[in-house]
């Protein structure tokens, strides 16, 4: 095949989200429909438009593209991509001056890094970072084409609800830079595209199935501030419970999560639900050492102080979290 027409060769293009099939947040990826757009010039391949009787020489299908077409074209990785992935339709035209288009139609499965901390109010950043193998950046210099920046952005105001479930889209971006990949033997740059997918998650979901039933359980085991200062098996029988249901809601969650070394707003919150039922406990026993010593008013004094602050303290965790989480 031959050589790049120039050096560089500029080349404008374009990635198109269709559609998002889905978000994994354990595996950290997204599967997405997209189309892929890219414009060059090769002189080398002008035609007379007369003489031809046509004026675009069009070559779609695999089999056309790779058994008829001999120009040169861009061989566009994108190079977070997981496997291989399925190009369901590809085209090239040619046009009598030599201005070559491309159009491609693929369904991938992306791998990109997730910011959690502020689960389950997150904006997700998704991003797919395309380069063209083989060709560095002195002799293929990828550009955006304004076009479809313009196309994209009037797509993301049409089309807000996005059929990926769970998420809004908000807005996509793309950017052109430079990146050094190691091919083994050597760094080399190369040019490279930057789509970035903005999405919003819809958190209405988790927040009733998940965090609401937690505050409601939490608030039930301060029923014990209202139980005899003497009844210490009920009592701890109470904050047992509540314990060992905080114990569970953590595994639930371990399991939609993936392995990170940071706490999120939600890991935080099931933290301190943990830890302000876990003292509710120790709470118990202090006050049946003080009925044993004889200081029952100074017991039933510290349960009714306990029925305000418990949850007064509970409520300032979980506004000081949202607020850490969220502004941070």
């Amino acid at each position: 095949m031959p050589n790049p027409p120039a050096r560089p060769t500029r080349v404008r293009c374009g990635l198109m989200i269709l559609d998002v099939v889905g978000i994994n947040d354990v595996d950290e990826t997204f599967e997405a429909e997209i189309a892929l757009v890219a414009s060059w010039q090769d002189p080398r391949l002008a035609f007379d438009a007369e003489a031809e009787g046509t004026d675009r020489k069009i070559f779609q299908g695999e089999f056309q593209f790779a058994e008829i077409f001999t120009g040169w074209w861009p061989q566009l990785l994108i190079i977070n991509q997981v496997g291989r992935g399925d190009t369901n339709a590809i085209k090239i035209e040619v046009a009598p001056d030599g201005g070559v288009t491309y159009l491609e139609q693929r369904n991938v499965l992306l791998e990109t890094p997730m910011s959690l901390y502020d689960y389950p109010f997150d904006t997700q950043q998704l991003r797919a970072l395309l380069v063209p193998f083989g060709d560095t950046s002195d002799q293929v210099i990828l550009e955006v084409d304004e076009r479809y920046r313009t196309a994209t952005a009037e797509y993301v105001e049409r089309e807000r609800g996005v059929n990926v479930a769970g998420w809004d889209l908000k807005g996509l971006d793309m950017e052109a830079d430079e990146t050094e990949l190691d091919l083994g033997v050597t760094s080399r740059t190369f040019s490279r595209l930057v789509t970035t997918i903005t999405l919003e998650r819809r958190s209405g979901q988790i927040v009733w199935d998940i965090l609401f039933p937690l505050l409601i359980h939490v608030s039930m085991v301060w029923s014990i501030f209202w139980l005899d200062c003497e009844s210490l098996s009920d009592r701890l029988n109470i904050s047992f419970i509540g314990v060992l249901t905080i114990v569970a809601y953590q595994f639930v969650v371990i399991d939609h999560m993936p392995r990170m070394s940071y706490l999120t707003f939600t890991d935080t919150l099931l933290l301190g639900s943990f830890l302000i039922t876990t003292i509710t406990i120790l709470q118990s026993l202090f006050l049946r050492s003080l009925v044993r010593r004889g200081r029952r008013d100074t017991a039933e004094l510290i349960d009714w102080h306990c029925r305000w602050l418990f949850p007064l303290g509970y409520l300032l965790m979980i506004v000081g979290l949202l607020g850490f989480y969220t502004l941070w």
